[in-house]
């Protein structure tokens, strides 16, 4: 199989969109949430789209092949919350191993069968590792600013549950995304780098930050440079935003990280901004004409698609971009 490395050097890849709109179109109910090994389940389940992975596998698989079908070169395992940090609201968190493996699995499944179709265009699964649903460098509590909900030791212990059951899955690189607290993603990339370290393997890892608001600082207040500084201790295949803002909100902090980074640069922006009913009403081409100014400045090498994007959005963005040459590189990814 192709290295993503040596592939990012000739071209910019197309991550896929969002999977969760693409999930909200099967209207699945509690019970096909629940499928049978969780028919019996004592709370409620609904909205956990992660156990899909288990109880609706083929739905998973259609959603990937539509990504792929549309031109994306690199789809997402279906894990955002698969940690059991995240599970403990659905008190699943002795699934948390079957929930990235499977999902590996599936996701691995249709990307070779893409391959095999057209082998000169390789596609990746890349494991996804959401921020959790606790911080460990901000207080939840505004009454005590020093309490923490979480500590780096559970979180580096969490996800590296996640990163070995991905790995066991087969995926080919690890997407640490959605980034709002940067102590999490230390977590994350420590406990890649132990897994890395006791199986004596390299695999490529992109880190994807947030930028929360108008302000161009991450939720716990950081710029871009100082989001990119704080994670390039650790050699990364790439790093970049996604969601909260549109296309054209990232970039002024795209140029940033394009200036002062030696990594690759990815981008994944939502489609818009969201509407009062919380819906995203950017088309395709709306959101495709956004981008063109991050290819006239050269500013990126992989793109994909955040909340509110489809396989038509990927379809535009792909179509685009196979006629721009990726941001050159500073440092020669071997």
């Amino acid at each position: 199989m192709s290295n993503i490395k040596q592939e990012l050097q000739k071209r910019i890849l197309v991550l896929d969109g969002a999977m969760g709109t693409m999930l909200q179109q099967y209207k699945f109910t509690e019970a096909d949430f629940r499928g049978e090994r969780f028919k019996n389940w004592h709370i409620d389940v609904k909205g956990n789209n992660d156990m899909l992975a288990l109880t609706q596998p083929e739905a998973l698989a259609d959603v990937h092949r539509k990504y792929l079908e549309a031109g994306a070169d690199i789809i997402e395992t279906n894990t955002f919350s698969s940690t059991t940090i995240a599970m403990a609201d659905y008190e699943m968190e002795k699934f948390v191993y079957d929930l990235n493996y499977e999902s590996a699995i599936i996701a691995k499944k249709v990307a070779e069968e893409f391959t095999l179709k057209t082998p000169e265009k390789p596609r990746f699964v890349a494991g996804s590792m959401g921020p959790t649903n606790k911080t460990a460098s901000m207080s939840p509590d505004v009454n005590d600013s020093g309490f923490r909900a979480i500590s780096f030791d559970e979180l580096r212990v969490a996800y590296k549950q996640q990163v070995e059951a991905l790995m066991d899955g087969g995926v080919d690189l690890l997407l640490i995304e959605t980034i709002t607290d940067t102590l999490n993603c230390k977590a994350a990339l420590f406990a890649i780098e132990e897994a890395k370290e006791e199986r004596n393997i390299d695999i490529p890892v992109m880190v994807s930050g947030t930028i929360t608001d108008a302000s161009g600082r991450t939720l716990t207040g950081q710029t871009a440079e100082a989001f990119l500084i704080s994670v390039s201790h650790i050699p990364l295949l790439s790093v970049g935003f996604n969601c909260a803002l549109g296309a054209k909100d990232l970039v002024p902090h795209l140029e940033v990280l394009s200036q002062k980074s030696e990594f690759g640069i990815s981008a994944h922006p939502n489609a818009g901004l969201p509407n009062a009913f919380g819906e995203y009403d950017q088309s395709p081409e709306q959101m495709a004409s956004q981008i063109k100014e991050y290819l006239d400045k050269g500013l990126i090498n992989i793109i994909g698609g955040c909340c509110g994007t489809t396989p038509a959005h990927i379809k535009a963005i792909a179509d685009l971009v196979k006629d721009y040459k990726p941001r050159p590189l500073m440092v020669e990814q071997v």
